[in-house]
């Protein structure tokens, strides 16, 4: 495989940018290959046999594109299909879900963790397995919490209305684990909101939280993998963004929210 391949990513939308991001600040010389696959978004409310399908379609599609490694950035997919692309793929598969519980096991004081995610990444109960299968000493306890996509979508980031929804979020979540200490971002949406979860959280909770950012732990769970199997890009070239959608409605005025830039050249595909 050569190094110089590109990084595969996919997402169910553009919330997965912001992982190209933290992607991009960790390893400025790769080459990212993005699809989102906004004609199907969201995959949060459907069921684990129609994510797993449509992300095997996209993983497929990243795969023809050359790449050498592929990113599940949505939690949800990551949640219903990683296993069956880590067996079906010929190259390395990284997920959001261990890199966030790790972060979250090396994070925690209490043994008090809360997650926050779609409706389909909480049902899954993925991320207090993979806690677990770390540390069963541990206490998680996770809440779905839908209507901050559509915040973060709508740049909605720190107004009266997005303090109000995650006022409500939270409260349900401190009502049951008052003692978290560490609160996993479970979605690829929620880092925008981030300085405002953070500051709501110190007030629900009455201590400080510490966020983990699933993105974050991704781009070093890449990096040490690629370095591992010795294909991190050499020379100093910054790598390129290539980026495909499925519906190209709003594509660019949303995502570049989520990529802190705007993406360039999009190209819409059919899967």
């Amino acid at each position: 495989m050569r190094q110089a391949a590109g990084i595969g990513v996919f997402d169910s939308g553009v919330g997965g940018l912001t992982v190209v991001r933290a992607l991009t600040e960790r390893l400025p010389r790769e080459e990212l290959v993005y699809l989102g696959d906004t004609a199907r978004v969201p995959y949060g409310s459907k069921s684990a046999e129609t994510v797993a399908r449509y992300s095997r379609m996209a993983a497929r599609f990243l795969v023809d594109r050359g790449v050498k490694m592929v990113v599940v950035a949505c939690n949800t997919a990551s949640a219903f299909a990683l296993e069956a692309l880590r067996a079906e793929l010929p190259l390395p598969v990284l997920g959001a879900i261990e890199p966030g519980a790790r972060a979250a096991v090396a994070a925690t004081r209490t043994g008090r963790i809360g997650v926050i995610g779609t409706l389909g990444t909480v049902r899954s109960g993925s991320y207090p397995r993979a806690i677990a299968a770390l540390d069963p000493a541990l206490h998680v306890t996770a809440r779905a919490c839908p209507l901050l996509v559509p915040l973060a979508e709508e740049g909605w980031l720190d107004d009266e209305v997005a303090g109000a929804i995650a006022r409500r979020y939270l409260g349900e979540l401190q009502a049951e684990a008052p003692d978290v200490d560490v609160l996993v971002l479970g979605c690829t949406h929620y880092p925008l909101l981030r300085p405002l979860l953070s500051r709501v959280a110190r007030e629900v909770f009455g201590h400080d939280v510490t966020l983990v950012d699933s993105a974050e732990a991704m781009a070093d769970v890449a990096h040490a993998e690629l370095e591992r199997l010795g294909l991190l890009r050499d020379g100093e070239a910054v790598g390129a963004l290539r980026c495909f959608v499925t519906d190209d409605a709003r594509i660019d005025e949303v995502g570049h929210r989520f990529l802190g830039r705007h993406l360039g050249e999009i190209t819409r595909v059919d899967l």
